[in-house]
């Protein structure tokens, strides 16, 4: 199987030529974002955090390292999904898009990683 070739982008930023599959994996539609504009290949909410560990972290950077471990769990725990973004990954290209400020601490980069690690 080829590598897969994940990137992260806030939604916000213009869709650009070499995102491949513009992927949501926001649980809820980000604000101000008008749907044709988003270019989206798909919307997979299911993959996002639960909404109780996502107000537990907060965005709180000094809670990241226990939203990554807790997040990974939920996702471990979340085949059908991580099936779907795997299956989607081996097609080609695809952007995580999220609607966070930071760019650094945030589920997509978890996913991002948890999906780079587990795949053959």
């Amino acid at each position: 199987m080829k590598s897969v070739t994940l990137r992260v982008k806030r939604i916000y930023d213009p869709p650009s030529d070499d995102d491949g599959q513009r992927i949501l994996v926001d649980r809820i539609w980000p604000r101000g974002v008008k749907r044709e504009a988003a270019r989206l290949s798909e919307w997979l909410k299911a993959i996002a955090p639960s909404d109780d560990l996502r107000k537990w972290f907060a965005h709180d950077p000094d809670r990241f390292d226990g939203f990554r471990r807790r997040y990974r769990d939920e996702l471990d725990r979340n085949a059908d999904a991580v099936a779907r973004l795997r299956a989607l990954a081996g097609r080609g290209t695809v952007t995580l898009l999220y609607a966070a400020k930071d760019a650094v601490h945030n589920h997509a980069v978890v996913l991002a990683e948890y999906i780079g690690q587990r795949s053959p």
